[in-house]
């Protein structure tokens, strides 16, 4: 059964905290997989260190 492809995503309609994840997951060379897979596809490592950098960014930023 093949996956039906979503809408695109467009980067710069995103709420600031959703574009941050987007983000990060530039930074970690995640980004490709993430618009091709979904989120979904990302390890529970992955996302727990993308999430952890979400935390870090947001504190450096109070």
């Amino acid at each position: 059964m093949a996956r039906k492809k979503e809408k695109p995503i467009d980067l710069n309609s995103l709420e600031p905290e959703e574009k941050l994840k987007y983000e990060i997951a530039e930074e970690l060379g995640l980004l490709d997989r993430v618009l091709d897979q979904g989120w979904k596809s990302l390890t529970s490592k992955e996302t727990g260190r993308i999430g952890g950098m979400v935390t870090k960014k947001k504190r450096q930023r109070k």
